[in-house]
């Protein structure tokens, strides 16, 4: 019934998705014109999930670029902070606000840009969105006043936030939900990364050219990568499953003349309000009544904090007033914190294997506890690298000790990130998009905060004491981990939304397709 260029179909009926349609009753007319419903055919070469493995890594590759210097953008000003004060005349707790609100627009924009990823696909949103960002890179490298630069920064991160709103979803789109985890690995690597590399790396411009080259550099080389992720998403091709479909169904309404080929219900576009009151209301529903969402913003909303803290900190700590580093000195001192992060997706190569044989074991069943096992061991490390950090940073002891306690940090970091994301993920499923936003928003809220206070913190109470706190604090969730590895089935089983995926195992087909399409939409920038 289905020309193969295009698709399978089915009639519309109550029978599951197997290809076959209702028996008509022999007492019953037939239905001259059923609904037929469009569907990808097994080994469909244009169902992204069949891609070959190359031209998947070739898509990624670009965005994962892109998710760099989004982080890039909010902590690559952080150097040039101080002289963009001097030249504004205002204080440098005000200057610091540029970095705040760029990481507020972090948290607002995938709310909006997520949902029209529905409308329009995944690869216009990336085009279009980053684009906007790249004239508002343009426009804070030329405004001239302090209220211009401010609102220029909270646009840039609404409009930067693509990736936030749609990478996980690339990540769905392409591969199965057992499948998820290496490319999940080098996303969380970036988006992790990032700030920690971003102040590096523009602490070369900012140690010897005035702020605005600071833009006009990141101008430069996002621009460069904007133009490369354009070209490999037009080669490659759009990912989104529904999108893809509805493109089939109307290619092939126009071709046999038929106006009954759909897509399955859970495909077809949704109304505006009801899109944009999915999209804004149920991650905070997810934030007031799910103890796992609850526990991993807890974990994610503290630790984005304390990455964008450290801007201001390590300035406190490495720079005149502490071990006497210049701008570019302060810079390099972020090196431990990369390096800790890039040791990370090493790592979880153990994490990974253990995951693969627990599930091989059960013969397929979903086992997010499985993913928690390296997160056990960070959630140990995470504290004890901040007391490490604050017994350490001494102008009597080398420089050398404190950044590596902060590499141990970097480690924990990174891998704390990636379980809360891919325990969420794997727990909620189908809901997941909306758990991953509520804890994305309580995230970059935190990201957006932390860094107003943590200069005073660590001048009022000084480097030693400042950083105990944040160790004590820390050492608060170590037991996260270990709840979510013993009672996490039992959340599970709490929670209405987890509880329809308890028993799931790896579903193929256009059950898996409709159900995890959406499942890494939002929230793990």
């Amino acid at each position: 019934m289905a020309d193969s260029s295009y698709g399978t179909f089915r009639e519309n009926s109550s029978d599951s998705l197997s290809g076959t349609s209702n028996r008509t009753p022999k007492d019953a007319s037939p239905d001259p014109d059923p609904e037929l419903i469009m569907l990808f055919l097994p080994g469909d070469p244009h169902n992204p999930r069949n891609w070959p493995e190359w031209k998947k890594i070739f898509l990624i590759a670009p965005i994962v670029l892109i998710d760099l210097s989004v982080s890039w953008g909010a902590s690559g000003f952080s150097p040039a902070t101080a002289d963009f004060a001097k030249d504004m005349h205002v204080s440098t707790e005000v200057a610091t606000l540029g970095l705040s609100l760029y990481v507020l627009g972090l948290a607002c924009g995938p709310m909006s840009l997520a949902p029209l990823s529905e409308y329009y696909g995944r690869s216009p949103i990336y085009i279009i969105s980053y684009g906007v960002y790249l004239t508002f890179i343009l426009g804070t490298a030329l405004v001239e006043n302090l209220g211009g630069f401010l609102v220029l920064r909270f646009l840039s991160g609404v409009f930067s936030s693509v990736t936030i709103a749609n990478f996980g979803g690339t990540i769905a789109d392409l591969y199965d939900s057992h499948k998820t985890g290496p490319a999940m690995s080098m996303f969380l690597w970036a988006a992790t990364a990032g700030s920690p590399s971003g102040f590096t790396l523009l602490s070369f411009v900012a140690q010897t050219r005035p702020w605005r080259d600071v833009f006009w550099v990141l101008l430069g080389i996002s621009g460069g990568f904007w133009v490369l992720m354009t070209a490999i998403i037009l080669y490659c091709g759009e990912t989104r499953h529904s999108v893809l479909l509805i493109r089939r169904a109307e290619r092939e309404r126009k071709i046999t003349g038929n106006e009954h080929v759909e897509v399955p219900d859970e495909m077809k576009k949704r109304g505006v309000k009801q899109l944009f009151s999915v999209s804004l209301m149920r991650p905070f529903r997810f934030l007031a009544t799910e103890a796992i969402v609850i526990f991993g913003a807890l974990y994610n909303g503290y630790l984005y904090g304390l990455s964008f803290l450290f801007n201001g900190a390590f300035h406190l700590v490495f720079g005149p007033k502490g071990y006497g580093f210049d701008t570019l000195g302060v810079g390099l001192s972020f090196l431990g914190i990369f390096i800790g992060i890039s040791i990370g997706p090493v790592t979880n190569l153990w994490q990974e294997n253990y995951y693969q044989r627990r599930v091989q074991q059960s013969g397929g069943a979903n086992i997010p506890e499985a993913r928690v096992q390296m997160g056990k061991l960070a959630g140990i490390v995470f504290p004890l690298s901040l007391l490490f950090f604050a017994l350490t940073t001494s102008p009597s002891i080398s420089p050398v000790v404190p950044i590596v306690a902060s590499a141990l940090w970097g480690w924990s970091f990174y891998t704390l990130i990636l379980t809360v994301a891919t325990y969420t993920e794997d727990s909620y499923r189908v809901y997941s998009a909306s758990a991953l936003a509520g804890i994305g928003l309580v995230r970059n809220i935190a990201g957006a905060a932390f860094p107003l206070f943590g200069g005073y913190l660590f001048e009022d109470l000084g480097a030693r004491w400042a950083g105990l706190l944040l160790a004590a604090l820390a050492a608060c969730m170590a037991p996260i981990p270990f709840v979510l590895d013993r009672r996490g089935r039992e959340l599970r089983e709490r929670s209405p939304w987890a509880r329809e995926h308890l028993d799931d195992g790896e579903r193929g087909g256009e059950e898996s397709l409709r159900e995890e399409s959406e499942g890494l939409v939002q929230g793990i920038e």
